[in-house]
């Protein structure tokens, strides 16, 4: 193996944390700002790319951190080395409500594909990659956009995942469709595309967007039901307006009842 052989343990349920335990000089990398404890006798150290040693010279160390730029990660990772001579325990926690997702890439063939924000960490070797759109719908409008994660190696990798997560392992051309932002990732043998939503009520009125995610399997698919991006958009349509009071609040009338007690302020 290429990659480091870790332990791990997660704890919680909607709020959840992975523990890793490190023999002497295991190494596990991390997105900066997933760290959470560690015993004494882990050193952390700030890393340029990914720190999967697979690129060499400085050209190729500035491709890897640039390949981490466009999927809107840092250029910089965090790895975390078992100095001592016993094992050690290093925990990352979860950004938001959700589920840790383990992912061993032996099981996938050296590698799986997942939304851009999803890689919360993994053990020292796994290569963490951009995976480009070769269609051109797919990219305008699979809500990824053409560029998305892609972990290769042959050790662990841990995603992140909002709300509750659904594992669906699909047959041969057996099809499922997603709304495009609920896709956490897929194996790589699945087949990502992207479906008009059709008819114009769907279209105008259904508020759903206006395409699926069709995904064709064969292949393990993982699915959330509350991305990140729809919690904030709740969170922002439920802020208060000027005078502390958030949409509709205390009143059936919403709105009009703000005009009617004279609290709507032109």
């Amino acid at each position: 193996m290429t990659a480091h052989e870790i332990d791990y343990k997660i704890y919680g349920e909607e709020m959840q944390f992975v523990e890793i335990e490190l023999d002497p000089q295991e190494s596990v990398v991390a997105e900066a700002g997933s760290f959470m404890m560690m015993d004494s006798g882990i050193k952390m150290d700030t890393i340029f790319g990914d720190g999967s040693g697979q690129t060499k010279g400085v050209l190729g160390k500035l491709f890897s951190a640039g390949k981490r730029l466009l999927t809107g990660e840092s250029l910089f990772m965090t790895a975390f080395l078992n100095n001592d001579q016993g094992k050690k325990k290093v925990s990352f926690a979860s950004p938001y409500p959700g589920k840790i997702i383990p992912i061993d890439l032996t099981n996938f063939n050296g590698k799986f594909v997942c939304q851009k924000d999803a890689f919360l960490c993994a053990a020292k070797g796994v290569s963490i990659g951009i995976e480009f759109s070769k269609k051109l719908g797919r990219g305008l409008f699979g809500g990824e956009g053409f560029i998305m994660q892609k972990l290769e190696g042959d050790g662990m990798a841990f995603m992140h995942a909002g709300g509750t997560v659904a594992k669906k392992e699909l047959q041969a051309g057996e099809t499922l469709k997603v709304d495009t932002g609920c896709i956490v990732g897929f194996s790589q043998t699945v087949n990502y595309d992207i479906e008009f939503v059709g008819g114009i009520k769907n279209t105008i009125f259904g508020g759903e967007g206006l395409f699926f995610a069709t995904l064709q399997g064969p292949g393990t698919v993982y699915v959330q039901s509350l991305p990140f991006s729809r919690l904030a958009g709740r969170i922002i349509a439920s802020l208060p307006r000027t005078g502390g009071k958030s949409k509709g609040e205390g009143s059936i009338l919403g709105g009009i009842g703000d005009i009617l007690d004279g609290d709507n302020r032109f």
